[in-house]
C-alpha cells in the first residue's frame, strides 16, 4: 500500500468535524430568504383579506355609519404586521449577532 492513498485518522476526524459543523450551522441560503419573505407576506395578507371579507359580511348583517371592510382591513394589516414581526424576531439574528 502506498502512503499517498491512505488517509490518516486525523484527516478523517477533521473531515467528520467539518461535515457536522455544516449540518449544525447552515449558512445563508437564498431559498431560505425567499421562504422567509413568503411567510412574512402571507402573515400580512391572510389577516388583511380575512378582515375584508368579514367586513363585507358585517356590512350586510350590521350596517354602521363607518365602513366595516375598511376598518377590518386596517385591523388585519396591524395584526398581520405583529405576526410578521414575530417571525422576523424568531428567524433573525440574536443579540450577539449569531444566527439561531
Amino acid at each position: 500500500m502506498s502512503l499517498k492513498n491512505d488517509r490518516s485518522a486525523e484527516d478523517i476526524r477533521l473531515s467528520a468535524e467539518r461535515m457536522k459543523r455544516a449540518r449544525d450551522e447552515p449558512g445563508f441560503s437564498s431559498l431560505r430568504g425567499l421562504g422567509a419573505f413568503g411567510i412574512i407576506g402571507w402573515s400580512v395578507a391572510v389577516p388583511t383579506v380575512g378582515g375584508a371579507f368579514l367586513g363585507l359580511w358585517l356590512n350586510k348583517v350590521a350596517p354602521q355609519n363607518f365602513s366595516w371592510p375598511i376598518a377590518l382591513i386596517l385591523g388585519g394589516v396591524v395584526i398581520g404586521s405583529f405576526i410578521a414581526w414575530g417571525w422576523i424576531e424568531k428567524e433573525g439574528p440574536d443579540q450577539r449577532g449569531d444566527k439561531r
